[in-house]
């Protein structure tokens, strides 16, 4: 069935506040311009920026009908598909243009790369997390692509083969342990999840009775694809380009793990014995309805819908009331920056994980085995 042109604009209009990260490529070009204070932009735009307008902005509680056809989602999926070839050619022109740029100084170059793991951290990598789960091979490569630019592409052999089925357990490394500090859970996390992601992969060989090495592991795209990103940063832009490089990539990853910190921390599933748990329901994940910064992440903030139904695409994840889900005071904003100081973290965070435990679990009095974590819950 064909829709009407006044249709059609509805639609657009409808999706074009979750194309609000286009907003991050003019700071970016500005803080490369002149230098200065303008370094800062980015992450004073992401943190503090979004922040704010969440509080103006407020919730929203409002569910889209799960029913919505394919082809009303044209604008939504859009951004997810142009935003690699954006990042990518800001990304190297900047890699080529900053070390040779004399009105830049050491630290302002540092700040401004600072900035770019800011974009590829919380718009690229979350981008290719909408895009990994999709069925369609361009949206997949598309994932590849935008994890290669930041040298995590095993993330998406980790998201998909392991976190989505040992979420909330202890065999998950990217969920966060009651009382664990990010600064611990970050070494953690990192190297845990490039171990399971292998170990997943290569178990998935095997049950084709294929050996490791096999053409079919992706580890070899990922290295290939990733291999092409390091030698093209330092044909552009030198050592130095190469550095800068790998400053983003390192300060992408940050982000991506300060999301994971917050998305399931202290939340577990019930062990049913003989090493299964209970299915993943949205009270597994912490979930946001703060307006704004769902627009930034397109709804990775409605995280318990998510994991309860991974198929869904960003537009249609629906949010969830307190006595089903668990409700994170402010957006993931406020919330990465307050993770950073784990006292402040787990002043505001561990009673509502106390209480979460009351409200879905009360029959639950001993959760050490719950807890892998070796350091001691506060009374």
């Amino acid at each position: 069935m064909t829709t009407t042109p006044p249709e059609q604009i509805r639609r657009l209009q409808n999706a074009v506040p979750f194309w609000l990260s286009l907003g991050m490529i003019p700071l970016a070009l500005t803080g490369a311009t002149f230098g200065g204070w303008t370094v800062i932009l980015l992450p004073l735009s992401s943190w503090g920026l979004f922040t704010i307008l969440d509080a103006l902005s407020g919730l929203n509680p409002d569910n889209p009908d799960t029913e919505t056809p394919e082809d009303d989602l044209f604008w939504y999926k859009m951004i997810t598909l142009i935003w690699f070839p954006i990042q990518f050619v800001l990304l190297f022109a900047m890699i080529w243009y900053v070390p040779q740029a004399a009105h830049l100084g050491v630290a302002e170059k540092v700040a401004l790369f600072f900035g770019m793991g800011v974009i590829s951290g919380t718009i690229g990598i979350n981008y290719s997390h909408e895009l990994m789960h999709q069925k369609d091979q361009l949206e997949r490569w598309l994932a590849d692509l935008l994890l290669a630019t930041v040298l995590y592409s095993h993330f998406r052999s980790e998201h998909l083969r392991v976190h989505h089925l040992y979420v909330a357990t202890p065999r998950d490394p990217a969920t966060a342990r009651y009382n664990e500090g990010f600064h611990r859970f970050f070494p953690r996390v990192v190297i845990n999840s490039h171990k399971s992601a292998w170990k997943a992969e290569v178990a998935m060989l095997s049950r084709r009775e294929l050996p490791w090495f096999h053409p079919t592991n992706p580890y070899w795209r990922y290295g290939a694809l990733q291999l092409a990103m390091l030698v093209l940063a330092l044909i552009l832009g030198g050592w130095e380009g190469l550095a800068l490089f790998i400053l983003q990539a390192g300060v992408a990853i940050w982000q991506l793990e300060l999301v994971n910190y917050i998305e399931h921390y202290g939340l577990t599933r019930r062990h049913n014995g003989d090493g299964r748990y209970e299915h993943v329901m949205p009270r597994h994940s912490w979930n946001a309805a703060h307006k704004a910064s769902n627009w930034l992440l397109i709804n990775l903030q409605r995280h318990s819908d998510h994991h309860y139904k991974p198929d869904r695409r960003f537009p249609l994840l629906q949010t969830y009331a307190e006595d089903e889900a668990p409700q994170l005071p402010y957006g993931y904003p406020a919330m990465t920056a307050m993770a950073l100081v784990p006292p402040v973290w787990k002043r505001v965070m561990n009673p509502r994980v106390k209480a979460w435990r009351k409200r879905f679990y009360p029959d639950i009095t001993d959760w050490a085995p719950y807890n892998k974590a070796r350091n001691p819950e506060p009374r």
